[in-house]
């Protein structure tokens, strides 16, 4: 069969589970995945064909495709800020409104004084992509990780090494920490920050796949890790040290009167692509 008749067919199958648009863009990520062939490829050639062996592993990805499991676990990777990551069923894939908090941190830092290390932490690093972004992009920056999950850490390890960056990687549970072991010029966290009433708006591919851990809060404690890392941000940022969250869309408000409550200074809300409420800085 042409793989442009295929494409029909693959989509229509779809049609049921996802719009056209979703369903037309996991063809062509399987396309490039598995034949390492582009759009325009098949635009230019619409000869090309399916193997039989192909056959076997496209009609095995529709399958799992149908039980909305997402394209990014079936392929084992995803990209971000221009660098490519595993992930799998113990980390998060990473979000477009994530890479926006790590262009503001690149944007602000870039011009800093490049003889002298800036010192990162981010915390709950789970595939290791803001942490990793910020080493490949900011030549001065040493950078530290946390995550509470061993198989998280193994992950952003492995992402790491593939994407040729150092980062220091610590197993920690950020709630039962008192003080971090360092000081930093920098903390980032896109910690766990979904209240259980807003289950109802998760697609089902995020709310049956995605690590639980690292996403839901309690409805009555919602800031927890906000509260948490914030103390720990007072006790270990230097002078003139910034923090910065990714934040739940609906608790823009509440974020920057937690800060602001702590005498955080120049905070500073953001909206993502979305025009939501994603992104706070703030220093000490």
């Amino acid at each position: 069969m042409r793989i442009k008749q295929y494409r029909t067919q693959f989509i229509k199958e779809l049609s049921p589970f996802y719009d056209a648009y979703e369903a037309e863009s996991f063809f062509y990520l399987i396309l490039e995945d598995k034949h390492k062939l582009r759009q325009i490829d098949l635009a230019l050639n619409h000869e090309l064909t399916f193997s039989d062996s192909d056959f076997t592993v496209w009609n095995s990805l529709l399958k799992e495709l149908k039980k909305e499991i997402p394209i990014q676990y079936l392929l084992g990777k995803t990209h971000f800020y221009g660098l490519e990551f595993e992930v799998n069923e113990n980390v998060l894939i990473p979000r477009p409104e994530t890479e926006e908090l790590v262009e503001w941190i690149i944007n602000e830092n870039l011009k800093a004084d490049r003889t002298k290390k800036i010192k990162i932490l981010d915390i709950g690093t789970g595939s290791g992509c803001i942490a990793i972004s910020l080493a490949k992009n900011i030549p001065n920056a040493e950078v530290y990780a946390i995550d509470v999950s061993k198989k998280a850490i193994e992950t952003a390890k492995r992402n790491a090494l593939y994407n040729k960056v150092e980062v220091n990687f610590i197993l920690q549970n950020i709630l039962e920490t008192e003080v971090l072991k360092c000081n930093f010029d920098i903390i980032v966290s896109n910690p766990p920050y979904v209240r259980n009433l807003e289950k109802e708006e998760i697609k089902k591919n995020v709310l049956d796949y995605e690590p639980h851990l690292a996403l839901f809060v309690e409805d009555n404690d919602a800031l927890i890790f906000y509260r948490k890392i914030a103390e720990l941000a007072k006790k270990n940022l230097l002078e003139n040290g910034q923090l910065y969250f990714e934040i739940n869309q609906y608790l823009g408000k509440e974020t920057k009167d937690l800060l602001e409550n702590m005498d955080f200074k120049n905070i500073e809300l953001r909206k993502d692509i979305y025009d939501n409420d994603r992104m706070i800085s703030s220093k000490v």
